[in-house]
């Protein structure tokens, strides 16, 4: 029989005829604790021997330090997708303040639904965000019954937004895209940039903030994405006239980089989201409402141009490109076609046909 140390935490191994038993002691690697680690790893023998069941005993442990713990799994275990772990640990900001010293195996459903509605009743919490809050803690929650924290999985009984009732995305208007971008232009000249080429190009901001001098080219008048995470992402973009206009402005200087202010893309799309945050603000203390995120400029071109593809000027296929979505799946939720757009495409429906009809008339008369 062995103790191991992982992840700061003593674990025992051996076999036991023939059939090897792993489990976490639950307890800290340190000397201090090695003894009662081996103890449990001797119960554990001892139950075999006497046919028993392995019991689980539960570690207390609070919220605030089984966090800890957590978030260091999480960075590692979603190292590939780092969204996805900035996702978790802003979540982890509510959850924390919420659950700080309460014993992680005592938190039940109740508990859950109270942390809900305070999300939804005093921080006003969109559907989306809450999906995403609900969705950390249930990983939180798989995690600790693995660490024996607690025995199960409160979220279980837990209702969550659906993805239907999640989605939420704002389009924004000729008048508000007017009047934000003269807003954005006079307190933050790279917000106003980064979000004129989410809108006008579909980027996603870190594609923007990520953007090397030598992925632009001037003379074809096209930009790379060079580091997407998927085939689809890694495209080639044809530019707008005023694309090229506010790249060809960024091109100057000793920076190999179009938006140099920040090395890391990340850290500098956190930058200029919370400039947008802070512009929001300002906004309504002046009586003016922007009710979106910075996401929703790259929603907006998508939707535009989702709505001309109804009149037949435009395919899917090629939207999904621009995007650097791998299916179309994803571009439906960009389609929604209005009682005009669909009279429209069936006027020109009919027009085809009839068209088709008059050309075989003559054509009969011919024969």
């Amino acid at each position: 029989m062995s103790l191991l140390s992982r992840n700061g935490i003593w674990h025992y191994r051996f076999k036991f005829h023939g059939k090897p038993y792993r489990r976490t002691t639950g307890l800290d690697a340190t000397e201090q604790n090695k003894r009662a680690a081996q103890v449990k790893e001797n119960e554990h023998f001892q139950r075999l021997k006497d046919g028993q069941k392995p019991s689980h005993e539960i570690v207390v442990r609070e919220f605030s330090d089984a966090a800890k713990r957590f978030l260091g799994w999480a960075e590692t275990k979603y190292r590939k997708h780092p969204n996805s772990y900035k996702r978790i640990k802003t979540s982890f900001a509510s959850a924390l303040d919420f659950f700080e010293n309460k014993t992680v195996s005592m938190l039940d459903e109740s508990e859950i639904e109270s942390y809900k509605s305070r999300r939804i009743d005093e921080h006003e919490v969109r559907d989306i965000t809450l999906r995403h809050d609900l969705h950390a803690l249930s990983v939180f929650f798989s995690y600790a019954i693995k660490q024996h924290w607690t025995r199960e999985n409160p979220l279980r009984s837990v209702e969550i937004p659906s993805d239907k009732e999640a989605v939420r995305m704002h389009i924004l208007t000729a008048a508000e895209e007017k009047l934000y971008f003269e807003r954005a232009a006079a307190a933050d000249l790279d917000l106003h940039d980064l979000g004129r080429l989410m809108l006008l190009q579909g980027l996603r901001p870190e594609e923007v903030t990520s953007l090397a001098k030598r992925d632009v080219d001037r003379d074809l008048g096209q930009l790379q994405i060079v580091q997407g995470k998927t085939p689809a992402a890694r495209r080639t973009l044809t530019l707008t006239t005023e694309s090229r206009r506010i790249l060809a402005a960024r091109m100057e200087g000793d920076s190999s980089w179009v938006f140099p202010a920040r090395r890391n893309p990340e850290k500098h799309v956190d930058r200029l989201n919370n400039a947008h945050d802070r512009l929001c603000r300002l906004a309504k203390a002046d009586g003016i409402s922007f009710d979106f995120v910075l996401y929703d400029l790259r929603h907006t071109f998508a939707t535009r141009r989702a709505t001309a593809t109804l009149g037949d000027r435009f395919d899917l296929a090629s939207l999904a490109a621009i995007l650097g979505h791998n299916s179309l799946r994803m571009i439906q939720k960009y389609v929604h076609p209005t009682a005009e757009h669909q009279r429209e495409l069936m006027q020109r429906y009919d027009e085809t046909l009839v068209a088709a009809e008059q050309l075989g008339l003559r054509e009969m008369k011919r024969a």
